[in-house]
């Protein structure tokens, strides 16, 4: 609606996770290059927490794409919250298991792990690696989700994992894992994502509206200043701040977005 006034190819605030628009805080940087090695190395498994609207799906989404897809076969699950052997299908499936069964009748956990194991062992017989990321881990709430999940880190030759998960999720994520002592135990790599400074907030705006390709010098200092009081330096508050403010902007045929934009913008973000 706004692209054209503001001369930009796309809309910079979506709050769609597209690594396109990532940027690299020290701690995402941080947290990618962690998930990398727990990836890379075949640690088996990785968790990544962070307060709600952080990031952690932008940063696994941006994680599948460093990867090669010539070496690594992926599954990403955007919503585990499922019965155990729903799970373990959707798993299966996205990993490109074929002929499972189609009645839940019909459904057996061993059927399902059997042929799990078979992609599995003829990825490693291929040369390939086997990446699982769930996000929203923080959801699942049933014991047998977790304690099949931590089956699945029996997958493995005498040197490495077979497969390696990695757990997104709110902070309340490390507390359900600690529970299930034995998946615990075999987490390697742990990060955490807070929110942004607002030096942070700062460049994350400037960054996002020229990857756009939008004039890095549209939002005032004041403007700036504002969002990240408003927003807390939480991206996805951010987001949604900067695209109203670049709408009313655009209502009042305002330029360049000054502090009085952004108070506008909220206000309306408070109504709604």
């Amino acid at each position: 609606m706004y692209e054209k006034y503001w001369k930009l190819k796309e809309k910079p605030f979506e709050n769609t996770p597209d690594p396109k628009f990532i940027y690299y805080s020290d701690q995402h940087r941080e947290g990618l290059s962690r998930l990398l090695y727990a990836v890379r190395e075949q640690k088996g498994a990785g968790v990544l927490t962070g307060v709600f609207g952080c990031g952690k799906t932008l940063l696994g989404r941006t994680l599948l794409k460093e990867l090669s897809r010539e070496v690594y076969k992926t599954a990403f699950i955007a919503n585990p919250k499922l019965e155990y052997v729903e799970l373990l299908m959707t798993i299966a499936s996205r990993l490109g298991a074929k002929e499972l069964p189609k009645k839940r009748t019909e459904v057996l956990t061993n059927v399902v792990l059997d042929a799990l194991s078979e992609i599995l062992e003829n990825n490693a017989r291929d040369g390939k690696k086997t990446v699982l990321i769930i996000d929203e881990a923080h959801v699942i709430e049933d014991k047998n989700v977790w304690e099949e999940l931590r089956l699945l880190l029996n997958f493995q030759t005498e040197r490495n994992f077979l497969i390696n998960v990695l757990f997104l999720g709110q902070p309340e994520l490390k507390d359900a894992i600690e529970r299930n002592r034995q998946l615990s135990q075999r987490i390697a790599i742990h990060c955490h994502l807070c929110q942004l400074s607002e030096e942070d907030t700062t460049k994350y705006i400037k960054h996002r509206f020229k990857v756009a390709g939008g004039d890095e010098g549209v939002f005032a200092d004041s403007a700036i200043h504002l969002i990240y009081e408003y927003s807390g330096g939480i991206p996805r508050r951010i987001n949604h701040l900067c695209d109203l403010a670049l709408l009313t902007a655009f209502s009042h045929k305002v330029r360049n977005i000054e502090g009085e934009m952004v108070k506008e913008a909220f206000s309306d973000l408070e109504v709604e």
